[in-house]
């Protein structure tokens, strides 16, 4: 019934100890969550097999995997990871700018006028 080689995306991403359930797995399968080489995967049956990459998005991150082997259990972290090889983007490090961020309106330091300076404004322009 199943391919030699292949494995539901379900299983192996309990099995690879992304998830903690296979029931999780499937729902974040059917979000829309997972794609299998680029494409989104439809549903939690989607077959993998060996040289896939993955696109996993949990939480706040983004995984990408490569599919080194299929799980036959869900065993120890070691042997979860004898089953992928990372290959995600470094993470951008704290405090550093996006280099395609819009900058700052304002002057740096000017920050929010105070009541006295709202007052002083609506005073020039005749509003009271």
């Amino acid at each position: 019934m199943v391919a030699e080689g292949r494995q539901r995306i379900d299983k192996w991403l309990f099995f690879s100890r992304a998830v903690k359930s296979r029931s999780l797995a499937a729902k974040l399968v059917v979000a829309g969550r997972v794609r299998i080489n680029r494409d989104k995967a439809a549903q939690a049956s989607d077959m993998i097999r060996v040289g896939d990459v993955l696109t996993i998005t949990l939480e706040r991150r983004i995984f990408v995997w490569k599919v080194l082997g299929t799980g036959t259990r869900r065993g120890p972290a070691e042997e979860a990871r004898m089953l992928y090889e990372d290959i995600s983007p470094p993470p951008v490090p704290k405090g550093e700018a996006i280099p395609d961020a819009i900058p700052a309106l304002r002057d740096a330091g000017s920050g929010r006028p105070t009541k006295k300076e709202r007052r002083q404004t609506d005073r020039l322009f005749g509003e009271d």
